[in-house]
């Protein structure tokens, strides 16, 4: 019987025939890979966090089985900034490379000519390309050259947001389930009960198994801020993006400064741990896996694996997603989805050998089999079909649940391997939901909202993109220095010092270029 695969194959075929005939002027080429064809393509991660390998999970092997692709995966082992200028700078490049979407080596590779468009090697090697890809984020990614040189993950458009109920936001207020019970599970809402409560954590929980809790946890602080004190914060009170047709002053909003306010208050008065400053993500992992975080606004899908290694050992020990920090009208959170732009870009460097193989590498993960293999894994094994359902076997979903580490190394499904996961097509795969992080995603659902017209990123190497690094970094220091501020009045200070010197830099300039391009998004997406 011919395999789904087979058919795929032969389409992929049947397709290079047809373009031949349609005047592209290639010859037709058998992109099936031969067993005894395979290769190995180096696939450059940009975070220092990866650390799945290849070649001993079940779905690892499986996609090699499918597409005679090995990967030897690379990643940075201190800052992925220095890493990826490192490669850039000696034009070593690997055969993909993986980062984020708002990186401006992103516009630097392409601007250099370092990295192929990956529309004309699908025209020369993979028609089939254009069957699988979403078409909404190929035009989001398309250049004015008329060219895509990067393919998204988790790319959600405006209309996905609006025809399902079950997408949602990766931000959420967490507090640790025992202590916030235990407290009386107060309401956190507004800055008097956020205060009480975490005095109130403190005072009865000064140890977590010997060691201080840490009242108030967050993201890492870097050259751009802190997202748990400036943006999750910003959402969770609904600051909005823009106001009377102009790009409004987030950092500034009176209710957020309130509880900046509140925030340098608590830190006055010994909650804000010294640790929340200087830890890298190594060590906030430790610590959570430790349960020593009372409450934080944070990112869930990062701290996952130590959700489920905390409810392995103690289920009244995890994080639940409870509603945090309100404005003072009491308006819901607008917590983003992902965007039309997802989380990272793959880009096919000009340095590989097989720019043939890795176009239709990357064809076959973005396709609904590659998608299905990547996040069920395979048949039988990981995964069984009950009434037309899939259905993950006990031994998996255990595994699954209670060690993420030994679940990517035996059978890495459960987008393991990301980095070109469709989210929104794994929908209709979906199993029950009956994971440690259910409730935490399933709280975001009626807040997220679809906010991606407002993500900008000004073209590498030019003026409003110095400028633009500079208001950033001027404002990751004023952060911390409101935070740390002695006193009330020395946080006016701060930050009036912040508002001259961010003007001086072209500030004012700089929102209406950006809201420019805002309004070409909201054109481009179709957004009133």
């Amino acid at each position: 019987m011919e395999t789904k695969l087979s058919t795929i194959k032969r389409i992929m075929a049947a397709s290079l025939v047809a373009t031949t005939f349609v005047g592209c002027g290639k010859e037709t080429v058998d992109n099936t890979p031969a067993s005894e064809d395979s290769i190995t393509l180096d696939w450059y991660i940009n975070y220092s966090w990866f650390n799945t390998g290849w070649g001993s999970s079940v779905v690892s092997r499986a996609i090699t089985e499918n597409t005679g692709v090995n990967i030897n995966f690379i990643t940075p082992q201190g800052n992925e900034e220095e890493k990826l200028n490192a490669l850039i700078e000696s034009g070593s490049l690997p055969d993909l490379i993986t980062l984020g979407w708002w990186e401006p080596q992103v516009n630097e590779m392409i601007q250099k000519d370092m990295v192929h468009a990956i529309n004309q090697l699908a025209d020369e090697y993979d028609p089939y390309f254009y069957q699988v890809c979403d078409k909404q984020a190929v035009s989001w990614y398309t250049q004015s050259d008329g060219n895509i040189y990067g393919y998204p993950c988790s790319s959600v458009t405006p209309q996905d947001v609006e025809s399902n109920d079950n997408i949602g936001s990766n931000q959420t207020f967490l507090v640790r389930k025992d202590i916030y019970e235990a407290i009386g599970s107060p309401d956190m809402t507004t800055i008097v009960g956020f205060e009480r409560a975490v005095r109130k954590a403190k005072q009865m929980f000064p140890e977590v198994d010997g060691k201080p809790l840490i009242p108030i946890g967050a993201h890492l602080f870097d050259d751009s801020g802190n997202v748990s004190f400036d943006q999750y914060l910003q959402n969770f009170l609904a600051v909005p993006y823009e106001k009377d047709g102009k790009l409004y002053d987030r950092n500034t909003d009176p209710e957020y400064i309130e509880w900046l306010k509140m925030f340098r208050q608590l830190n006055e008065e010994g909650y804000l741990a010294t640790d929340i400053f200087i830890d890298q993500r190594i060590q906030m992992e430790e610590k959570l896996a430790e349960g020593r975080y009372f409450c934080m606004l944070y990112q869930y899908t990062d701290m996952a694996a130590q959700q489920k290694l905390l409810y392995s050992r103690d289920p009244n020990s995890i994080y639940i997603a409870v509603d945090g920090p309100k404005n003072k009208n009491g308006d819901d959170p607008v917590l983003p989805t992902n965007t039309v732009s997802g989380w990272t870009v793959t880009m096919i460097s000009k340095n590989c050998k097989n720019p043939d193989r890795a176009i239709q590498f990357m064809d076959y993960l973005i396709s609904e089999e590659g998608q299905k293999l990547v996040y069920l894994g395979v048949e039988g094994i990981t995964y069984e079909m009950v009434d037309g359902k899939p259905v993950i076997k006990p031994e998996v979903l255990s595994l699954l649940n209670s060690d993420r580490v030994t679940y990517d190394k035996i059978y890495g499904a459960d987008d393991a391997y990301w980095m070109l996961q469709d989210n929104v097509m794994q929908l209709k795969w979906r199993p029950e939901n009956t994971s440690p992080t259910t409730q935490l995603e399933e709280w975001t659902y009626d807040y997220a909202s679809y906010t991606g017209q407002y993500d900008v990123i000004l073209p590498a190497d030019t003026e409003d993109a110095y400028v633009d690094s500079q208001i950033k970094a001027l404002w990751a220091q004023t952060l911390q220095e409101l935070l740390i501020s002695e006193s009330e009045e020395e946080f006016d200070e701060i930050l009036e010092r912040y508002k001259e010197e961010r003007n001086a830099l072209g500030y004012e300039q700089l929102q209406e270029k950006r809201y420019q391009y805002v309004a070409k998004a909201k054109e481009k997406l179709g957004i009133d």
